[in-house]
């Protein structure tokens, strides 16, 4: 049982297929605009493939082909040992979604990319999945949520402009006076706000009331384990006497039709403050007997990973929401998304900032649980990736434990404060107890890919590396966010499985040009490959940025991986490489 390919706006059923000169007009229009954000290999892919469909090639799109022919691969190529077409495939999906959410919202032809495959379907879109008002359809037309200006995808471009301009500008001119004008029992911080209508049956049987009252319960429980958003069971009037922040910022509504086998699942996500749509998908399964509850659960993981995790569509719109400005009361919980913008590419310089924002939150909010949790992971950072290396202030774990343990006292449910906890026993070398607190939290929320990734990597790093890397090639291919640090996790699965091609090449792609881990890791692997040029490189980057962390390399390795022989070998990458590692 799978859920349907999601399509952000749903196009009608077409009456005739688009024409050639239809597609690649849409395909201009799509690679010349901004929201469209992808190298310029993705592009090639995307113009190679629509290129061979509308020329009655698309039986021949393969991998082979347009590694060859796109990539420059050689007629060595094999693509089970060799990811970059299905990541550059998973690339350009996930920028055809962002693109048709934000620019393309009104397109008349949809091109995707079907998953399964690599050749290009065609849509002439006859309308949107809901009928919307006049007000609701101008709103989408001239703005799509005033977003045609600013991606609303959080890419690690966009990220970046938030953690550092959003902080810089923000925050640090004058957070500690405007935490300080606040009152000091300020209670709860303003948090998203979501209301989940009761979802509308609109096939009218007993059947199809059954599997929406189902559903509606569902996305509520799944939407509720993630503590970065409150969620409101609707409908419910706002209380004229209360204030503005006290009323949900965004309403849920869905949809539920049944034909036959066949179930469609629409959803819509509209902003309270204007009534504009901000997202709009489609689900569609196949009824099967006694699997009701099972397709009710896969749908609602699926609308709640989809809205509620980081990076997700609420994030995304608060993102893009904040690099205006921030409301004085409304800065405890940018806070939190500069965090998550700062995990995009593991800057120390943008570390630093987060760090302090979040200190200023937790101080006038103390019961604010995913503030003390997101400040214990910068804490953690200090030490594994040695941002403090050379400063002054000493590295030290216990910061990153006491805010932990506020956080998991405070909320004993919330991920990430159990996130915190886990990396925490971790790093203290407590690695049963790591996890065991992991396996907690994956219980309480599978569907929250930043923790999940988090929590595979200890399990690899623990000596479990089949399992562990599993669950990091699954959050790689979910998360709607930045996944560097996941790709360079692959990278030390492959380094750990001997296949040092494939590891270099998730090196590559995990581009963490700032973080030191980055760059031991990719320095073993360039040792294995005999590649001493580029190994001398890594090592003068590692030398001038953090001096020192090679003198210490055997202990900086058993820091992180657990097993000895796994140490080892890693070791020996690094000696390879020219680091003179002394033996045990």
């Amino acid at each position: 049982m799978t859920i349907a390919d999601r399509e952000i706006v749903r196009a009608g059923s077409p009456t005739a297929l688009p024409t050639n000169t239809e597609i690649l007009a849409q395909l201009d229009r799509i690679r010349s605009s901004a929201e469209f954000d992808v190298p310029d290999r993705a592009r090639k892919f995307l113009a190679y493939i629509v290129g061979e469909a509308i020329e009655g090639r698309a039986d021949r799109i393969k991998a082979y082909s347009i590694a060859t022919e796109v990539f420059g691969r050689d007629s060595s190529f094999d693509a089970q040992t060799d990811p970059v077409v299905r990541i550059e495939a998973g690339r350009i999906r996930r920028a055809l979604e962002r693109y048709y959410f934000v620019a393309g919202s009104n397109d008349p032809i949809v091109i995707k990319m079907p998953k399964g495959g690599y050749a290009p379907a065609f849509e002439k879109r006859l309308g949107a999945l809901y009928p919307l008002t006049s007000g609701q359809a101008a709103d989408v037309q001239s703005r799509s949520m005033p977003l045609e200006q600013t991606a609303l995808w959080v890419s690690v471009a966009t990220v970046g402009l938030l953690t550092c301009g959003l902080i810089a500008n923000a925050f640090f001119g004058s957070a500690a006076t405007t935490f300080e004008s606040l009152t000091k029992s300020g209670g709860t911080p303003n948090i998203p706000k979501l209301m989940v209508m009761p979802f509308e049956d609109l096939s009218q049987t007993p059947q199809s009331a059954m599997i929406t009252r189902g559903l509606t319960d569902e996305v509520i429980n799944n939407i509720a384990k993630f503590k970065e958003i409150v969620v409101v069971a609707g409908p419910a009037a706002p209380n004229p006497r209360s204030a503005e922040r006290e009323y949900p910022a965004f309403a849920l509504e869905g949809r539920v039709r049944l034909d036959g086998d066949k179930l469609r699942l629409g959803i819509r996500l509209v902003q309270h403050s204007d009534g504009s749509v901000v997202w709009a998908n489609t689900y569609d399964e196949v009824l099967q007997p006694r699997k009701i509850i099972e397709l009710q659960q896969n749908a609602a993981a699926a609308v709640a990973s989809a809205i509620a995790q980081p990076y997700g569509i609420v994030f995304q719109a608060n993102a893009t929401h904040f690099m205006r400005s921030v409301p004085d009361d409304w800065q405890a919980y940018a806070c939190t998304l500069a965090y998550y913008g700062y995990r995009g590419d593991l800057n120390p310089q943008t570390h630093a900032s987060v760090q302090e924002c979040l200190q200023h939150a937790t101080t006038q909010f103390p019961d604010y649980a995913t503030a003390w949790a997101l400040l214990s992971l910068t804490y953690v950072d200090e030490l594994r990736f040695r941002y403090r290396l050379n400063r002054s202030t000493s590295v030290s774990l216990t910061h990153a434990i006491e805010a932990a343990a506020r956080a998991v006292e405070l909320d004993p449910q919330n991920v990430r404060a159990l996130q915190a906890e886990m990396l925490t026993l971790f790093f203290r070398g407590e690695v049963s107890a790591a996890l065991a607190v992991g396996a907690r939290a994956y219980a309480i929320n599978p569907n929250d890919a930043e923790f999940s990734g988090e929590y595979g990597l200890r399990l690899a790093l623990s000596g479990q590396w089949r399992s562990g890397c599993d669950l990091v090639s699954k959050t790689v291919a979910s998360n709607p966010g930045p996944t560097g640090y996941f790709e360079a996790a692959l990278a030390l699965c492959c380094y750990i499985e001997h296949d040092y091609v494939a590891a270099e090449r998730w090196a590559r792609l995990a581009d963490l040009h700032a973080n030191p881990v980055y760059h031991v890791i990719l320095l073993a692997i360039l040792g294995k490959l005999g590649k001493m040029d580029l190994a001398r490189a890594e090592r003068q980057w590692l030398e001038t940025n953090v001096p020192g962390f090679l003198e210490n390399a055997r202990n900086e390795v058993a820091l992180r991986i657990h097993r000895p022989e796994d140490r080892e070998h890693f070791i020996e990458g690094l000696r390879q490489a020219g680091v003179p590692v002394p033996g045990n």
